[in-house]
């Protein structure tokens, strides 16, 4: 969208948009949102909390100040920015176009940013229905999980255009360690599918390397102390090895939420031609962990089914 159609965002240069504060929305306190929330707005934007169990925006707000909305449409009214973050694409299309869903209330020249995890198509889908309104779409997901979300060391993964981008990208430094615009809308998502046929690649291959070493009689953990330093040395293997040794599982990225996410990646794949032979294998191991009761477990869980 053209600048002249939004001077009430956009500044003059990165530095002056780092220290201004902006009127934000955020839509969605889950275990990412809710501190993503906090960063906003101790970075000294003035921030409108929306959550569909109201009592947690209530809470939000008791918490760390700021305000709350009762509805989607009611936190987005004047917002310069709205930020989302919620569970699957039925819930994006629901807090946008649904009833009193934000997109109804976002002024002509606001931008709104999804850091769902959720499809590309629901990603473009978002897009042309806010270009129709006058407004931007921005799709992006976040890694770095519960931990990186608290801590303000989130990567994000941008789709959207380079103008926007300029805007929104010193704003969500807030809760962010790198900003990255991949591509037009669509591209942060298809990046993060990337990132989540990556991840469980390695952790399948973490799990069978360390229940190798169980089984081998060695010592697991200095297995890890070793094995880090060289070329087999991963997030994973560094933040998980030691908790997949002592069979811990109540933290981190659950398996339900890996499933959601793998379904969309094997969709795309489906879709777009590309074969993923692995993943579609360890999507099918994460359904047996769910079998086992282990839905909520963390994403290394996938340990307990190399170990019988």
């Amino acid at each position: 969208m053209p600048p002249e159609k939004r001077p009430h965002i956009l500044l003059q240069n990165n530095h002056e948009q780092r220290k201004q504060s902006m009127k934000v929305a955020f839509l969605g306190l889950g275990v990412m949102g809710y501190p993503m929330a906090r960063h906003l707005l101790n970075a000294g934007h003035d921030v409108t909390v929306y959550n569909r169990t109201t009592a947690k925006a209530e809470k939000w707000v008791g918490e760390h100040g700021g305000s709350f909305a009762k509805t989607p449409s009611e936190a987005a009214a004047g917002a310069q920015i709205v930020f989302a973050c919620v569970g699957n694409d039925d819930d994006l299309r629901s807090i946008c176009t649904g009833e009193n869903g934000a997109f109804s209330a976002m002024d002509a020249g606001a931008i709104f940013i999804d850091h769902t995890t959720a499809s590309a198509n629901v990603a473009r889908e978002m897009a042309k229905v806010a270009e129709a309104k006058g407004i931007s779409f921005m799709d992006a997901p976040v890694s770095g999980g519960q931990a990186g979300a608290e801590n303000g060391v989130l990567t994000v993964m941008v789709g959207g255009s380079e103008e926007d981008f300029k805007i929104t990208e010193p704003v969500m430094q807030a809760y962010a360690q790198a900003v990255t615009l991949m591509g037009p809308v669509g591209a942060g998502q298809l990046t993060k599918m990337v990132n989540q046929i990556t991840l469980v690649s390695a952790v399948q291959g973490i799990a069978e390397g360390l229940a190798f070493a169980e089984t081998a009689g060695l010592d697991a953990k200095k297995v890890v102390d070793v094995i880090s330093k060289g070329a087999a040395g991963s997030w994973q293997l560094e933040n998980r090895g030691y908790t997949m040794i002592d069979d811990k599982f109540d933290f981190g990225f659950a398996v339900d939420l890996m499933r959601k996410d793998l379904g969309i990646c094997l969709d795309e794949a489906r879709q777009n031609g590309a074969r993923l032979p692995a993943t579609a294998l360890i999507d099918q191991y994460y359904s047996e962990v769910q079998n086992r009761g282990g839905g909520r477990w963390d994403t290394s869980a996938l340990i307990k089914l190399v170990r019988g």
